[in-house]
């Protein structure tokens, strides 16, 4: 599909989680291996809270009878956390690489999904096994490209071997339950609580077994937001806080701008996301796009001093319609289908710490919020939030809600606020910039920058018949949302936002 070349078209009708303990455990039984002049840490099982270790053959018989819905893999680019500057080129590479060996073998799987539920073997011998060796050839080149720099890492092929799993929450799969219930989510550390509450079940009615494309959404991916307790516990604001909030308007894509790239996980690699993103503020992002360009590339935002850009998953109504990129990469070819719709409402808003002053963020800072794997990585790094206009004090991070007549669907994604001082990406796009402790305050090291809250605001026809897009093998779980942001104001427009923040200001 010819990027922004149409006029997007807006509907105006009106896992159960994964222990976060469980996710800490697992990683403090992570291997260590030394690479490229650092520590690479390697989880040694398949997924956060699987319990399986990666370099054991994948499993075979011990799960027939539950109808295996996924392919659940280790994902490399978390767990190498240090890559030299020199090898990342490449190693970026070899990463999007194997994200398309999933997308692959999740596309051999689906087509023999019911063969392989009355031949467990099967899997190995046609998805499993070659996966594992495509996936073996790319850890090794990964391992060259470092060593060829630094120290090449050891024990790297721990995390070739991938497992066939069930969506606990489909129909016929034992265990399967809707809403957690849980109140916190332990893990994001910034105040913000976003458990679920409310069972799953209240979501069943009407529509959503299998999403239009068949890997999901399933009804059960639902709860009626009325159900669901109040969760939101606002942070106190401490003496010395940062109280101010600059607001800048970047539109709602309007404009229809969108591709399947990812240029901070994926630069040079086009469709690396294997998804549609929306993007407002700068028009010049795609997997191509280098610092100069973007610096250089025209903005929907109303400032031009603002030419940040600003990117996430569409949300598809599951309606049966077909969209432009039926035949297209991160569209119909990634099974993501069905109607794009426009947000009513983008808000983007920058907040301060509540514990003290902010500093200037780094111009070209890349930060990722949430994960686009959460389904099979565990939620250790999720973290957007699903609501209702007027239900804002309930959020939902694993159920999509059902918003009852006259509320519209409500995206959230507060972004990471603390920031290392030196660095603007980092090997796996997540060390360099952290969330504030439960106290407020940043971990040691990092120092508050201003915190980009983003609020995403769709009128969609009420009951489960929408999905974001996702990696075909993530089943388009809400869980999966995660939003992406590099920083290009111009240092004058920097500086405003930060006096505005500290002066405790509110400004557009």
């Amino acid at each position: 599909m010819p990027r922004s070349a149409r006029t997007p078209r807006t509907s105006r009708t009106s896992r159960k989680k994964r222990s976060s303990l469980a996710n800490r455990a697992i990683a403090a039984s992570a291997a260590l291996i030394l690479g490229g002049g650092g520590l690479v840490a390697v989880n040694v099982y398949a997924s956060a809270g699987e319990g399986r270790p990666s370099a054991a053959p994948p499993t075979r018989a011990q799960n027939v009878g539950r109808q295996m819905s996924t392919i659940d893999c280790p994902d490399a680019g978390i767990e190498l956390r240090e890559v030299p500057e020199q090898a990342r080129g490449e190693v970026d590479r070899e990463l999007a690489a194997m994200d398309t060996q999933i997308t692959d073998a999740y596309r051999q799987f689906a087509d023999r999904k019911e063969q392989i539920s009355q031949d467990p073997g099967l899997a190995e011998n046609a998805v499993l096994g070659p996966l594992r060796s495509k996936r073996t050839a790319s850890l090794d080149r990964i391992a060259i490209a470092i060593g060829r720099v630094g120290e090449r890492p050891t024990g790297i092929e721990s995390l070739a071997g991938c497992s066939l799993r069930a969506d606990d929450n489909a129909p016929g799969n034992p265990g399967g339950t809707g809403g957690s219930g849980d109140s916190g989510s332990g893990d994001t550390g910034d105040g913000n609580d976003t458990g679920t509450g409310g069972n799953g079940n209240d979501g069943g009615q009407g529509g959503g077994n299998g999403g239009q494309a068949g890997n999901g959404p399933q009804a059960s991916d639902f709860v009626d937001i009325q159900s669901v307790q109040p969760n939101v516990d606002r942070p106190r604001q401490r003496r010395g806080a940062s109280r101010g909030t600059f607001t800048t308007d970047c539109g709602r894509n309007e404009n229809g701008k969108f591709n399947p790239d990812n240029v901070i996980v994926a630069p040079g690699v086009s469709n690396g996301a294997h998804h549609m993103h929306d993007y407002i503020g700068n028009q010049a992002n795609d997997a191509f796009a280098t610092d100069d360009v973007l610096a250089n590339g025209a903005t929907t935002c109303r400032n031009q001093g603002d030419r940040s850009t600003y990117y996430w998953p569409v949300l598809r109504l599951q309606n049966g319609q077909d969209e432009a990129d039926v035949d297209a990469d991160g569209g119909g070819r990634d099974q993501n289908v069905g109607e794009i719709q426009t947000p009513s409402e983008v808000t983007l808003n920058f907040v301060g710490s509540p514990v003290g002053r902010v500093t200037a963020m780094p111009r070209f800072l890349r930060i990722i919020t949430g994960d686009a794997k959460a389904f099979t990585n565990g939620d250790a790094n999720a973290n957007a939030s699903w609501s209702c206009t007027g239900f804002e004090d309930r959020q939902l991070r694993d159920k999509y809600p059902i918003c009852p007549e006259g509320s519209q669907v409500v995206r959230t994604f507060a972004f990471q606020s603390c920031w290392d001082g030196r660095n603007t990406d980092s090997a796996n796009h997540r060390t360099h910039v952290a969330f504030a402790r439960a106290d407020g305050r940043c971990p040691k090291g990092f120092r508050a920058i201003p915190q980009l809250v983003q609020r995403i605001v769709y009128d969609v026809p009420p009951g489960p018949g929408f999905a974001v897009d996702s990696f075909p093998e993530q089943l388009h779980k809400p869980i999966t949302d995660h939003g992406d942001f590099i920083n290009v104001f111009d240092q004058r427009l920097m500086q405003k936002m930060v006096r505005c923040i500290n002066d405790g200001r509110r400004c557009r």
